[in-house]
């Protein structure tokens, strides 16, 4: 039986009389990407910090490949990289000398250390502003060799604390790029994000945390599934035959489609997929010719409206202050 990356049940966080965290469960398989989605202080980067040994979890326990985060904490230490969602990189720095010292930070000197650094400047496309000052560098060159930082002990864990915030749809590209390289050879991602189609482009398996408490865990389809039906968008060649494709509809489907006569459109909730290709033959022996179509899915902010009665980039009312995360790595 392969142990978990991370195994928690029932953390619990307070600050004051809050709390943040309150009893959340997490299982992650390891060389897997687990999505944990929620709105600002829903309690995401502080769940992080426990599992990350930065803060002491007031109740629960977790453990990370098998070893306990309060019992064994410099074990786990050696088992992981942290990137919080500010840059933790020395700004009157180059890239070269930032990555020499967290290099030596966490072991590696002398040839190894360059060796090393040479590597994750070519990986994250860094190597033409090896040598500029950080203060030069765009936000997503600065995220970029923040990720890298945490890369250096090549851990088989790597908490990324919604990586992408504010960068440019490019750079969001390139950074979920390299995140699903870092899986590919084996690595264990664990992403916090508010970001709702990212969650739906990487993970594996998604947690929506709200309020502190986990409300629904599962793969995006999963999720999708549970808050409503797919529906099929039929575009009609003619508008005049829109009567006709709802008795279609009807008599086929036993549902009443939403017509859109301006657009030739019409919306069709499904149960049954295996149903379209009936209601596609009906259309055609009723002489209704068809432009086109498209079967949707409802989408995570439709889950998440469900779910949490709010949007995800709105924040949590009574949201605690939590400490900045810093790198961590062996």
């Amino acid at each position: 039986m392969t142990t978990p990356a991370i195994e928690a049940h029932g953390l619990v966080k307070v600050f004051g009389g809050n709390r943040a965290v309150d009893g959340v469960d997490l299982t992650v398989e390891p060389g897997t990407v687990y999505g944990v989605l929620g709105p600002n202080g829903a309690g995401k980067t502080t769940t992080i910090s426990m599992l990350a040994t930065l803060l002491r979890p007031d109740g629960g326990d977790a453990a990370i490949f098998g070893h306990d985060v309060v019992r064994e904490p410099f074990v786990v230490r050696q088992l992981i990289g942290v990137t919080g969602q500010y840059a933790s990189v020395d700004e009157t720095l180059s890239a070269t000398e930032n990555l020499m010292l967290f290099c030596r930070l966490n072991g590696l000197h002398g040839a190894a250390a360059t060796r090393r650094t040479h590597d994750l400047l070519e990986e994250f496309s860094l190597t033409d502003a090896a040598a500029r000052p950080l203060k030069k560098f765009s936000g997503g060159m600065r995220r970029r060799l923040d990720l890298a930082a945490s890369l250096i002990a090549q851990p088989p864990l790597l908490f990324l604390d919604e990586p992408t915030t504010g960068l440019d749809p490019r750079t969001r590209a390139q950074m979920w790029d390299t995140i699903r390289r870092l899986v590919a050879t084996g690595s264990t991602v664990l992403l916090t994000t508010q970001y709702l189609d990212e969650a739906d482009q990487l993970a594996d398996r998604i947690a929506v945390i709200d309020h502190g408490r986990v409300v629904a865990e599962g793969t995006a389809d999963d999720l999708k599934s549970s808050v409503g039906q797919q529906s099929l968008q039929l575009t009609l060649v003619r508008p005049d035959d829109i009567p006709r494709a709802l008795d279609a509809a009807l008599d086929v489907l036993g549902i009443a489609a939403t017509p859109s006569p301006e657009a030739r459109r019409l919306t069709v909730p499904v149960a049954d997929p295996a149903r379209v290709t009936d209601l596609l033959v009906r259309l055609r022996e009723s002489g209704v010719d068809v432009d086109g179509l498209s079967m949707d899915k409802p989408t995570l902010d439709e889950v998440f409206l469900t779910l949490t009665g709010h949007g995800a980039g709105d924040d949590t009312p009574d949201a605690a202050p939590v400490p900045e995360l810093a790198e961590v790595s062996a």
